[in-house]
């Protein structure tokens, strides 16, 4: 079934895997707290319907306007609560990372489901830890896609020593990692919101 949505969803180039859709619909099922996405599609669609079923938020971060719009709509048209922010990349100097509303977000969250910003922004997706890691609770489950890249599997590597959160590489097709973060671990890398 996963697939038929995939394919139903039209952007099979860019779209999420069934391996990593499926990870995401279980560690949603799991999840007791606020969800945040990062880069936004048909994910969205599927972590809205969890989200709104078990009475949970759901934040996603997308850097592309018009892409913002058209899954914004999807939200609407199916009545979900999912909060899209469009959100620009912003240089924090070593990285490039979402331009992160943090007045409008929670203070924490429970799952994080990254598959954003591209593999091309400086940084790649790095930026999750520095920026947003003070807002994860210990427990956390962090799913990142594409471990295929060698870029991602030194991304977990690092998350893994700055947030200390082990992880291990899941599904045969097209992997993707899930890491749990254990305590806090703040590094001195660490954005403070303003």
């Amino acid at each position: 079934m996963l697939n038929d949505l995939i394919y139903g969803w039209g952007n099979e180039a860019w779209s999420a895997r069934d391996e990593f859709l499926a990870g995401c619909i279980e560690q949603a099922l799991a999840s007791n707290g606020a969800i945040l996405e990062c880069g936004s599609g048909l994910t969205t669609v599927l972590l809205g319907v969890i989200t709104k079923q078990q009475g949970q938020s759901h934040w996603v971060l997308e850097h592309k306007p018009e892409w913002a719009k058209k899954v914004r709509k999807y939200v609407t048209l199916y009545g979900l609560d999912s909060v899209i922010c469009a959100s620009p990349l912003k240089d924090y100097g070593e990285y490039c990372w979402y331009d992160t509303p943090f007045e409008r977000l929670p203070d924490r969250f429970s799952l994080v489901v990254c598959d954003g910003p591209p593999s091309r922004t400086k940084g790649g997706r790095y930026g999750l830890a520095p920026v947003m890691g003070g807002r994860l609770n210990p427990g956390c489950a962090i799913l990142l896609d594409d471990a295929g890249r060698p870029a991602e599997l030194e991304i977990a590597q690092r998350w893994q020593n700055e947030l200390n959160a082990p992880f291990n590489v899941r599904g045969l097709n097209k992997p993707y990692i899930k890491m749990t973060l254990g305590f806090q671990c703040i590094t001195s890398s660490q954005v403070k919101p303003n």
